[in-house]
């Protein structure tokens, strides 16, 4: 065989695995099993430099390596080296394929140290027995495929036929054909491709050696590494593509969740809707009711008990003078009614003194009622909130407490105001019942339609909400709002909320 035909081999040779090395390391770290994403590393290296090799030996052939006449020695010596690495690197690439977990894992690579050991003790001895003259370089070869690349070759087949089952396990059987042809690729490229190495004086490769190849099938063992190497770094790069595969699942599964979430939010927010226009007709027939049974028939006594002093004033004035006592009385016991009602839809206290204020109110009346004692706790220095969040927050309170009230058994109530830096918070917490978190995010039992009349108050304001809870340790609520909110409400849309009393 000519310069020229070995020429040819040598790069292709190396441009195989420099491929091969060079995709996997941009290639190798997208996937997701963590396993594989660690052995490729290795590989990658292993194509990287045993390229190099390859190529190195091209110019060394062509004499075209800097001060080689001169350095020969030191050229040949390095190109051992990388070699040897190149060959440990292989082996590390399938030990951790074998590797189970990350414990067994880095247990693993005692094996390509344990390697690199027998290969330097060898060395070592053989400086004993071989001179340079002797063919010392020849036989260092030789040991270096020997107890480095068979073995390596192998482990790497035989990690590769089990990554061929894990692909095959996850339904990419055509990724694990890929896998197994590249097993198949490595281990005729470490079983003949290596133990046919060049003639030295170390057995067996006094007899089998590539002279023997050469005579035996009409070719030299280098082509067929060649073409090994070739069709390895093909299967190689044919199973990277699972990376691709398994992102664009990840991506239709990652969809198809979104796709759910949002039907189910759009299902929950139809029924919440549905459920505000019937707290809204009901609030109407409530406010109606108490307009007609209350305030109405106090101002119908008024106007009838006005009729009658008009007509008492001629026979007996200090009579007249009670009735109209009694009528300043019942019209004082109406404005309060009435402003107690003005008060349950929308309190002054929150225009006028501002939120904390309209939240100690609150608590206060709830407290009047008997039902529950609620503490209010404010920190932070006061900011000047926008209508939005200043309502948000209090219907957000008045929601949660309603909900304590009707379902957590409690007996006390903290409401808790912060003003941090950019935003506001606002946390309810009870020592109730509480209730299962995770079930109530997984759709289990019914809707929780005043924890999503929360969320929804505090997304359309661009804040967040929080809430945690388990059995027999009570529920917090926090609500954090920016000062700036990103979709500002109108505050002639609310609804009195804590008249719905959905529950949560």
């Amino acid at each position: 065989m000519n310069r020229s035909f070995f020429t040819i081999v040598y790069f292709c040779y190396g441009l195989a695995f420099f491929c091969m090395g060079l995709i996997v390391l941009l290639e190798g770290g997208r996937g997701s099993d963590k396993r594989l994403r660690h052995a490729l590393r290795p590989l990658a290296a292993f194509g990287l430099i045993h390229g190099i090799h390859e190529w190195q030996e091209m110019f060394q052939l062509l004499n075209a390596l800097p001060l080689q006449q001169a350095a020969e020695l030191a050229w040949d010596g390095v190109r051992l080296m990388i070699l040897a690495f190149s060959f440990l690197s292989l082996t590390a690439f399938g030990a951790s394929l074998l590797s189970p977990n990350e414990r067994i894992r880095r247990i693993s690579l005692l094996l390509p140290l344990a390697q690199a050991g027998i290969w330097v003790f060898g060395l070592l001895i053989m400086r004993g027995y071989f001179t340079i003259e002797g063919g010392l370089l020849d036989v260092a070869d030789v040991w270096s495929r020997y107890v480095l690349a068979v073995p390596a070759a192998l482990v790497a087949c035989v990690g590769l036929v089990a990554q061929q089952r894990a692909f095959r396990k996850v339904g990419m059987i055509q990724f694990g054909r890929d896998s197994l042809w590249a097993a198949v690729a490595f281990a005729w490229y470490g079983i003949i491709g290596q133990v046919f190495a060049r003639s030295s004086p170390l057995p067996p490769s006094t007899f089998i050696n590539q002279e023997l190849f050469l005579h035996l099938f009409g070719f030299p063992v280098q082509l067929m590494r060649a073409l090994a190497a070739g069709v390895a770094s093909v299967f190689v790069i044919r199973f990277m593509r699972s990376f691709e595969v398994e992102t664009q699942r990840q991506i239709a599964q990652l969809q198809a969740a979104r796709l759910e979430e949002a039907q189910r939010r759009d299902a929950l927010r139809g029924e919440l809707l549905r459920r505000v226009v019937a707290a809204q007709e009901a609030e109407r027939q409530r406010i109606a009711r108490e307009l007609h049974d209350e305030t109405g028939q106090a101002l119908t006594a008024t106007g009838l008990g006005l009729r009658g002093v008009s007509t008492m004033l001629r026979q007996d004035v200090d009579r007249a003078a009670q009735n109209l006592r009694q009528l300043e009385t019942l019209v004082t016991r109406s404005l309060n009614e009435l402003q107690h009602l003005i008060s349950d839809l929308r309190p002054s206290h929150l225009d006028d003194l501002g939120l904390p204020a309209a939240l100690r109110w609150w608590a206060g009346e709830i407290e009047g009622r008997g039902v529950l004692k609620v503490s209010v706790e404010v920190l932070g220095e006061d900011r000047d909130l926008s209508g939005p969040v200043k309502l948000a927050l209090f219907r957000v309170a008045q929601e949660a407490i309603t909900n304590v009230i009707k379902h957590a058994n409690a007996t006390t109530a903290w409401i808790l105001l912060r003003y941090d830096q950019l935003d506001v918070t606002l946390r309810i917490a009870d020592n109730g019942s509480g209730f299962d978190t995770k079930a109530q995010q997984n759709g289990e039992g019914r809707p929780s339609w005043g924890l999503l009349g929360i969320s929804e108050r505090a997304t359309l304001l661009g804040g967040e909400v929080s809430i945690t809870s388990s059995r027999d340790t009570g529920t917090t609520v926090d609500v954090t709002i920016p000062y700036r909110p990103e979709q500002p409400l109108d505050e002639s849309e609310d609804i009195n909320d804590d008249k719905i009393a959905v529950s949560g």
